[in-house]
């Protein structure tokens, strides 16, 4: 029997005002537009699209923030795999990292790739066959609004693609180095004549799983962790060049800060370009031969973390030789400098510098539209906070926290959490980043 939801939409003047305003929205609205109206047929949390037609991202999202932010391109491509064009699915899939319930609906008019639409519906049951139409045809009319707007759609902000495209090369970087450490960890493993074979096999073995662990969760987009002290974040760059020396002939020293500046707060990003452009100088400094001893020290002060890598190699390491692991470009995109003192037959002495504080931001920014509540609440997801932590901070509502973030991002032209720290770092915000001891 069909519910009185549905019989709503037997009356002409409901479909064709749903479709008017579909066929009147603005691009960035198309999908609130169909979401509302859907509302009391499929109710649902929120709903996400995969095209292949936008040069700017492949997933669009209206609904729950803490939803829509967690789901992947990853996940929506693997569901794109089992949904026929024109025939509505309902299935559990693993969407935002968990298997749940999704309404899919594919479809692609003449002149598109073809666009998926995700529904993540409240409840477990499946839709009547009628009402799964419905959401068909609304969708291939809402896709057609979409593929009309895309000639004339003038991107938002055209840092958010740039911002993408360096998270990629990061992410690449990353990957490489990673890759770099665990076959050199193995070539000393290998040649290591102190252990037997049993060993041996077991080590390899057990370095082999945790390097693919790392590889798999830098490949699917590793998330930055949450705040770290400086003596925290500096245990984590142990932990990663620790396999370098274990099995290998090279030595590795470590000096990490001390007093009030271990307990000092170091923002994600910082933490993170230090660590992967260390092991990135540590491992071109191996690719020199004859080194015997590296010695990593960290220390936080006069505002920035500097990293200080000493070896006691050839002194023949270029400045240009940083370039293979893109440890210069890494450590400009938050603001900071690497400089490389190699001296012949003494060794090489390699610095970072890292600011902790971004520069002034200038007028006339990506941000100038953001009113004050909306740039405190920016400064925290740049913090790595989530939505409960921020309104605990700002002393608001975990539900008007959400609402400063949609419009954020619609303000902002992106589409994620991510991608709006990565574009307010890049313009050089926030002024300070807030640092406790």
């Amino acid at each position: 029997m069909k519910n009185m939801a549905f019989r709503d939409w037997g009356d002409p003047q409901r479909a064709l005002s749903v479709a008017a305003a579909l066929m009147q929205a603005p691009l960035k609205q198309v999908l609130s537009t169909l979401s509302d109206a859907l509302t009391d047929l499929v109710p649902h949390h929120a709903v996400v699209m995969l095209t292949g037609d936008c040069p700017k991202s492949a997933t669009w999202s209206h609904g729950d923030a803490e939803l829509t932010e967690a789901v992947t391109t990853a996940e929506m491509a693997q569901l794109a795999t089992h949904v026929d064009i024109g025939r509505p699915r309902f299935d559990r899939a693993p969407l935002a990292g968990a298997l749940r319930p999704v309404l899919a609906v594919a479809s692609a008019p003449p002149g598109s790739a073809g666009a998926l639409l995700a529904l993540l519906p409240t409840g477990d049951t499946a839709p009547e066959p009628h009402v799964q139409s419905l959401v068909q045809q609304l969708w291939d009319l809402a896709t057609l609004r979409i593929i009309a707007l895309w000639p004339s759609a003038v991107p938002v902000n055209q840092a958010a693609p740039w911002m993408a495209s360096s998270e990629r090369a990061r992410i690449t970087a990353d990957l490489t180095d990673s890759h770099a450490a665990t076959l050199t960890t193995l070539l000393g493993l290998l040649r290591n004549r102190s252990l037997d074979d049993g060993t041996a096999r077991r080590t390899a073995v057990d370095l082999a799983v945790s390097s693919l662990i790392e590889l798999r969760s830098l490949g699917e987009g590793e998330r930055l962790p949450g705040e770290e002290t400086a003596q925290e974040a500096f245990g984590r760059l142990t932990d990663m060049l620790g396999l370098l020396s274990r099995y290998g002939n090279v030595e590795l020293e470590f000096c990490g800060p001390t007093g009030e500046a271990a307990q000092r707060v170091i923002p994600p990003v910082i933490a993170q370009t230090a660590r992967t452009t260390a092991r990135g100088t540590a491992l071109t400094m191996l690719e020199q031969g004859g080194v015997s001893r590296i010695r990593v020290s960290w220390h936080v002060e006069d505002g920035e973390l500097r990293t200080i890598i000493r070896d006691d190699g050839p002194g023949s390491l270029a400045g240009d030789a940083l370039a293979v692991h893109r440890l210069a470009d890494r450590a400009a995109a938050v603001s900071g400098a690497v400089h490389v003192d190699a001296v012949a037959g003494w060794g090489t002495i390699v610095t970072i510098r890292l600011p902790l504080t971004a520069p002034e931001r200038q007028r006339n920014d990506p941000l100038g539209d953001l009113n004050p509540r909306e740039l405190d609440v920016l400064e925290q997801l740049v913090q790595g906070h989530r939505n409960r932590a921020i309104a605990e901070r700002l002393r608001i509502s975990e539900h008007t926290v959400k609402f400063h973030v949609a419009k954020i991002l619609k303000k902002l032209g992106v589409n994620s959490r991510g991608e709006a720290a990565a574009l307010a770092l890049a313009a050089g915000f926030p002024a300070s980043l807030a640092l406790t001891s």
